[in-house]
């Protein structure tokens, strides 16, 4: 099959989360509950905001993004 040109870039595992709410989460009242874990590297914390959750997911990613050290491989 010839790769659409306009196709998304595929959805990687370096950038897989899971997010776990607990029942006292409540969208509508701008309250959240709940655990988050990076699924490649098991790097979890739990969470009592947006703030904090999204907090987190940055921090996994800053590193996910950057360059490895000099002189190891990829």
């Amino acid at each position: 099959m010839k790769p659409n040109a306009t196709a998304s870039p595929p959805l990687l595992p370096e950038w897989a989360f899971v997010v776990q709410f607990r029942v006292e989460t409540d969208l509508e009242r701008n309250r959240m509950e709940g655990r988050v874990e990076h699924v490649v590297s098991g790097q979890a914390t739990r969470f009592h905001s947006l703030e904090e959750l999204v907090a987190f997911m940055a921090r996994v990613l800053a590193v996910v993004r950057a360059p490895p050290p000099y002189g190891l491989p990829e």
